[in-house]
């Protein structure tokens, strides 16, 4: 089991120089000269303590998720992270799975923004310019409620690396869709609060 008091200098010892070959397609809106920073590419890391293989981790301070690939080592991947208090942390498991998936912005995000998500309360197809991207991954909670907290892609991969989404975590969609092949539906997610907020 991964320990709940578990911080950052105990997850990662040292981060290795390998990384995986999957580069960032653009999306029709992005800037013009935008490229995905080689830094951002997914990294082959090193943990201090043993982990719980398969569990995902994300620590939203340093904007980065750790795939668990062995009690000591793992994937790191680069990524965007809910605004301000919308980020909400905690344990969970991965509840489903879905490619290209639908989305629905919730209730409080229609309160917060009308203008913007109103349009979509009856919800919006998989696509590329869905909010959600290539891939998704869903969190519930312990008794297995749907949180409403995704780990997705997005069709706005310059937005990686930044706290401005409302609530889920997001990656690229290259790299989105290697972790949701390699995942399986039940194992842990935690997401680490914002030592910022604390």
């Amino acid at each position: 089991m991964i320990r709940p008091m578990m911080t950052r200098r105990h997850l990662l010892a040292a981060a290795a120089a390998a990384a995986l070959p999957l580069p960032a397609k653009a999306h029709m809106d992005a800037p013009e000269d935008w490229v995905l920073p080689e830094e951002y590419a997914p990294q082959a890391v090193r943990f201090r303590d043993e982990q719980e293989v398969g569990a995902i981790i994300v620590d939203p301070d340093f904007f980065e998720l750790y795939w668990i690939t062995a009690p000591r080592r793992g994937l790191m991947f680069t990524v965007g992270v809910g605004r301000g208090d919308l980020y909400e942390s905690g344990r969970f498991i991965l509840g489903a799975k879905k490619e290209w998936p639908s989305w629905t912005p919730t209730d409080d995000m229609i309160a917060r923004n009308p203008d913007q998500y109103a349009q979509y309360a009856d919800g919006m197809p998989g696509g590329e310019g869905n909010p959600l991207g290539a891939r998704a991954l869903y969190l519930f909670d312990d008794v297995g409620n749907d949180t409403f907290l995704r780990i997705h892609g997005t069709p706005e991969p310059w937005t990686i690396r930044t706290a401005v989404s409302n609530g889920c975590v997001r990656l690229v969609n290259d790299h989105i869709v290697a972790l949701y092949d390699a995942v399986e539906i039940g194992v842990p997610v935690v997401l680490l609060p914002k030592v910022e907020q604390a």
